[in-house]
């Protein structure tokens, strides 16, 4: 039986200091996985360090953000016929020990999206940031009928439905409220417990100001936008 071939999209803005320890993990825990490093527009020596180590990697001469970049590296999931495709954070935060575990989910119950959640069998902890996340999924509750317990987590798997979606629609990005009118749409999303790393180098897409705005943009999205978005 064939295998299915799994790509891990890397999306890296300024990881000079975690790229490594990212395609190491990736390397020993999902041997035969292939990944692709989106450097996007990066000051530092991330694109150094890929061209050095040999690193397969698509180089963004400008900055995109993290939807342009994600939507690139679907771009090059969809060109090259993969099966699954998971977005994988550059800085250290996810663990690949999980992406077998995730396409096993995937399969058995006929999920479209896997979403690595950190909240499927634990409680959140109190938190400004944990308020934002359950504001969200109180709002693709409230919009969907069904529950995300971490709407906003970064490590989700898509499968052959959702690759050209997320490579050829302009206003598809790797975010709650596209997650959510999927959903809506009838797409099966699906949650499993992972752990995660705290970030050791580096400064992440978010500060706590934009953290604040992003929460209710996306709730705002959820409840209202989405439904002037295209139809199925």
């Amino acid at each position: 039986m064939r295998r299915n071939r799994i790509l891990a999209v890397i999306p890296a803005y300024n990881e000079q200091d975690n790229i490594v320890s990212t395609i190491e993990d990736l390397r020993n825990c999902v041997p035969d996985i292939d990944y692709v490093v989106i450097n996007d527009g990066s000051k530092d020596q991330t694109l150094d360090i890929c061209k050095e180590r040999g690193y397969n990697y698509v180089d963004l001469p400008v900055n995109l953000g993290l939807a342009g970049a994600f939507q690139t590296g679907m771009r090059y999931a969809l060109e090259h016929g993969y099966d699954y495709a998971i977005q994988f954070d550059a800085d250290g935060q996810h663990s690949a020990a999980y992406i077998d575990e995730m396409v096993e989910v995937a399969q058995r119950a006929e999920a479209n999206i896997v979403i690595g959640s950190r909240f499927a069998t634990q409680k959140k902890p109190v938190s400004a940031r944990m308020a934002g996340s359950v504001l969200i999924s109180a709002m693709i509750m409230l919009t969907t009928r069904k529950r995300i317990q971490d709407p906003t987590s970064g490590m989700r798997l898509f499968d052959k439905q959702m690759i050209p979606l997320f490579a050829n629609e302009l206003d598809f990005g790797p975010e709650p409220d596209t997650i959510s009118l999927l959903m809506r749409w009838g797409y099966k999303v699906e949650e499993m417990q992972v752990e995660m790393r705290e970030r050791v180098a580096g400064e992440s897409y978010l500060n706590f100001t934009k953290s604040v705005a992003y929460m209710l943009r996306m709730s705002i999205s959820i409840l209202l936008v989405q439904w002037f978005r295209r139809k199925k």
